[in-house]
């Protein structure tokens, strides 16, 4: 059986190779015509360009990769049944379950490669490739606005901290006019108000410091102080879960959420400083079972395609083309029906991400237990 795998797996791969360079060359053509407009508004040079969509690779890849392997499974499936080797397989006396061992350890290898790319390197190259692309700003005050969020104010509800921040520079992590409000433990509050803050071996230190201490009494006046700087590194916030802070609370509709790039550490960490917040909840669940989905499409690519692809017989190799188009289109639509569905809290955001890899899933399994 080891020769039949490795026969299968390298008329498997070949294919998958030129399908995913010809994806990636088609994918990025296609942008680079519809972002033309913009690069030459934004006055980026050739050398700029490729370095942009060099950073986006990773983002490209996770959409790209599944359609790949679909189509580069349909060809080689279809090839074997024109030339009626699956039947030949098959009157040797292995099923089609076993003749689907090698593509399956494919499809979970490119799942876990899938989720890897989308957890570590997606949501950064997303940011990166903004900066790449409005690097050549008309004027150095615009490209230094860029940096910066105006009339910010986050809550960390695990610790009970609230942020209100004048303005917050997401590069360097420095806070114009920070007015921090910190309920403490011993049910004490302490407020800090300061002319600047900074990130500082790893932790907060501000600048022009009035601090007002209330006691527990009840119509107690506030203690207040001030100090030229203070360090608080008993503030668990760090730089990256502000500036998480920052895209989720731009979140508003399912058009943004497909547009922002969040990992699953970053939705988990959201969730463990807001407990009990509902107002986003369906839309970050949703994100973050999306997320755990989207990489097993690969997985799902195979089940759907063994019975496609081995019952084509004397068919042309175009027939898997196509099928492998049809098939994307409707994943495609119902994927983002579901989704659509799971961030409008109609459907349980877990059923919203997983309907569309279960719906294909049990589909190809009924058609291959048929086709066996």
């Amino acid at each position: 059986m080891r020769l039949l795998d490795r026969y299968l797996l390298r008329e498997l791969l070949i294919p998958f190779s030129y399908c995913l360079i010809g994806f990636l060359i088609f994918w990025i053509t296609a942008d680079i015509f519809s972002q033309l407009p913009e690069f030459q508004k934004l006055r980026l040079k050739l050398p700029e360009v490729l370095e942009y969509y060099a950073v986006k690779m990773p983002e490209m890849m996770v959409t790209v990769l599944p359609i790949a392997f679909l189509l580069a499974l349909l060809y080689a499936l279809t090839n074997h049944a024109r030339h009626h080797e699956l039947t030949a397989i098959r009157a040797a006396g292995v099923s089609l379950a076993r003749i689907a061992v090698p593509y399956l350890g494919i499809g979970v290898l490119l799942s876990l490669a899938v989720f890897a790319v989308s957890e570590l390197w997606a949501p950064q190259s997303t940011e990166a490739a903004e900066e790449i692309l409005y690097q050549h700003q008309a004027t150095k005050k615009d490209a230094t606005l860029r940096d910066w969020e105006m009339k910010l104010g986050f809550q960390n509800h695990k610790d009970r901290r609230s942020w209100f921040i004048e303005a917050y520079n997401t590069e360097t992590a420095e806070m114009i006019r920070p007015h921090i409000v910190w309920a403490r433990p011993d049910h004490t509050r302490m407020e800090i108000m300061a002319e600047r803050g900074y990130y500082v071996n790893q932790a907060w230190t501000f600048t022009n410091v009035n601090v007002l201490e209330y006691s527990t009494e009840p119509g107690a006046i506030p203690m207040s102080r001030q100090t030229p700087t203070i360090s608080m590194p008993v503030f668990t916030e760090t730089p990256e879960q502000i500036r998480s802070e920052i895209k989720i609370n731009k979140l508003s509709s399912f058009k943004s959420v497909r547009k922002v790039q969040l990992s699953i550490r970053e939705i988990l960490e959201y969730e463990r400083l807001h407990p009990g917040d509902d107002s986003k909840s369906a839309i970050l669940d949703t994100k973050l079972h999306g997320r755990l989905a989207a990489p097993w499409t690969c997985l799902v690519v195979v089940l759907i395609a063994l019975p496609f692809g081995a019952q084509t017989g004397r068919r042309n190799v175009a027939v898997g083309v196509a099928s492998s188009i049809v098939i994307c289109f409707v994943y495609f639509i119902l994927q983002q029906f579901a989704l659509a569905l799971g961030t409008g809290g109609y459907v349980l955001p877990w059923i919203a991400a997983w309907t569309p890899n279960a719906f294909f899933a049990v589909i190809g399994l009924v058609l291959t237990w048929r086709a066996r």
